[in-house]
């Protein structure tokens, strides 16, 4: 498999510097995948292909000519966050997670892989939307919840003119009729649906970009149980 050459199909500028960023991640990931539950994805291509990659491809969907303002939500063992701020200097990433010890490891990961361009906060969405309403320029979710419920979790936190980036797998085309209603309310629409094919027959994804075009109503996000209970 060769990661620089599908790095450099995305327009990525590889050095030897982010290739050993990567290999200290994969190093990493599988040392505390031992004894945390981190990925069912271990073997080293997959991992390369299935998380890395697959990653990076949000790409596609972010204006990367100036510096700007990221927020992961879920991020989980990092995905999408840190391999773009590993390939990214203008991204300014922050990532919230409602398990502490996954923060915790990802605040380890950044240091030890040597990059300064990521924070890591134990928080959920919607009391993160409290303090840091419409802030971001970008917010993402990968394989996180449906898209109805992702996006009152998500759009609260994006700038009018930002973009809530939902990445998700084949079939989120139901889940966007589904969420339809939810994203006007929450002051989005939709204004692209990306169609990814993973290298050597790894998968297919689909990448849903929203743009917030207006102000979310101040009511919302509600509590998590409402949201997930009664999706707008």
């Amino acid at each position: 498999m060769d990661f620089k050459a599908e790095l450099e199909k995305l327009n990525i500028t590889v050095s030897a510097d982010i290739i050993k960023k990567f290999e200290l991640y994969y190093n990493k990931l599988i040392e505390v995948n031992s004894y945390m539950n981190l990925t069912a994805i271990t073997e080293l291509d997959e991992v390369y292909i299935k998380h890395f990659l697959d990653s990076l491809y949000i790409i596609k969907a972010i204006d990367n000519s100036k510096p700007y303002n990221i927020l992961d939500v879920g991020s989980g063992a990092g995905f999408p966050s840190i391999p773009l701020a590993i390939v990214d200097n203008n991204a300014n990433v922050t990532i919230i997670d409602a398990l502490n010890k996954r923060i915790n490891f990802l605040n380890e990961l950044v240091k030890y892989i040597g990059i300064d361009n990521v924070c890591a906060y134990h928080k959920r969405a919607e009391e993160y939307a409290k303090e840091k309403r419409e802030s971001f320029d970008y917010v993402t979710a990968r394989a996180v919840a449906r898209l109805n419920v992702l996006a009152e979790l998500c759009l609260p936190l994006v700038k009018v003119g930002g973009c809530f980036i939902a990445m998700k797998g084949v079939g989120a085309s139901d889940e966007l009729k589904e969420a339809s209603n939810a994203i006007k309310i929450l002051g989005g629409t939709v204004i692209d649906n990306i169609q990814i094919e993973l290298p050597y027959e790894m998968g297919k994804r689909e990448i849903i970009v929203i743009k917030k075009v207006k102000e979310t109503p101040a009511k919302y996000p509600r509590d998590f149980n409402k949201i997930k209970g009664r999706p707008l």
